[in-house]
């Protein structure tokens, strides 16, 4: 074979290998998801839920939010479920009180102009909380997030546990003690891992956590989601959120995707995320028992 031939038999089998990951990639569907268990248990229901009507599912979960976000953006993520409030006021900036079908349609119509297309929005409203223990509370008569904070103002040693991301983010701990008027000392704020709040809480380490409120654990270990009664934070209505350009490739998605979100609810996404969290049930096992129950698959 001559140097020419062979130069143009590279080039060509290059251009196919290209072409046919590229077709892979166009058949591809990328599902996302963040790196807590409400979102381990939807990303790995969605990648199931797609498996099974046919689709090529690649998962990729664990991530944090900017970056899950920042993939969906550049095209590395096809789909994720987001919440409602998180994009309103982390990705799009807008500080504006909104209820929650304005926070969606504010969503949906900033997003679309970065080419992302919000479907309908489950009944799972997942929004970031202050808890107590019970006992504590009660013995404290702290029913809302102002008696808290008229008890770190009164000179009460409480620590606090939060995440990383709850610490830093524009709707978390810092501009909810602008909001209530009052300022934990910086010893006073205990750092730790996603999840960890509800256990540091529950064994006597922290006064106060952040918590989520579709977390299993508020109810099994006996904690009392403090009332948010300045309404700091805002409808966390969590939707399936997809790329444009996959949906016009795959436009059956949106009425599948649809369908699932309808069966999610603040009382199943409970139950769900206690299942892994309390009984240590296996995710992806939780994922497809409940698909199977709802005729999902087969």
């Amino acid at each position: 074979m001559t140097l020419q031939r062979r130069a143009t038999t590279t080039i060509t089998a290059g251009l196919l290998t290209l072409f046919a990951m590229t077709s892979h990639a166009d058949d591809n569907i990328v599902v996302g998801g963040k790196n807590f268990t409400e979102q381990q248990i939807i990303s790995s229901m969605t990648a199931q839920y797609l498996d099974h009507l046919g689709y090529d599912v690649d998962k990729r979960a664990g991530m944090g939010s900017a970056v899950l976000r920042q993939a969906q953006e550049n095209g590395q993520v096809d789909l994720y479920w987001e919440y409602t409030g998180t994009s309103l006021i982390v990705f799009n900036g807008v500080e504006e009180k909104l209820d929650s079908q304005e926070t969606y349609d504010r969503v949906k119509a900033l997003d679309a102009e970065k080419g992302l297309a919000w479907l309908e929005p489950s009944g799972v409203n997942n929004t970031y909380a202050i808890a107590m223990r019970e006992a504590d509370a009660e013995a404290m008569e702290i029913t809302s997030i102002s008696d808290m904070a008229e008890a770190v103002n009164a000179g009460e040693d409480l620590l606090f546990a939060s995440n990383a991301e709850f610490y830093a983010r524009p709707d978390g701990l810092r501009p909810m003690q602008d909001i209530y008027g009052f300022q934990f000392e910086r010893s006073d704020i205990k750092r730790m891992d996603t999840g960890l709040t509800y256990t540091a809480l529950r064994d006597d380490q922290v006064d106060i956590a952040m918590v989520t409120t579709t977390d299993g654990r508020v109810s099994a270990f006996d904690l009392r989601i403090l009332e948010d009664d300045k309404g700091f934070f805002p409808p966390y209505a969590m939707t399936p959120v997809v790329r444009q350009e996959a949906l016009d490739t795959h436009p059956e998605l949106e009425a599948q995707l649809n369908a699932l979100a309808a069966k999610l609810d603040d009382e199943v996404m409970t139950r769900l995320n206690e299942q892994v969290d309390v009984n240590r049930d296996v995710v992806e096992t939780v994922a497809e028992q409940f698909l199977v129950d709802q005729g999902l698959i087969d």
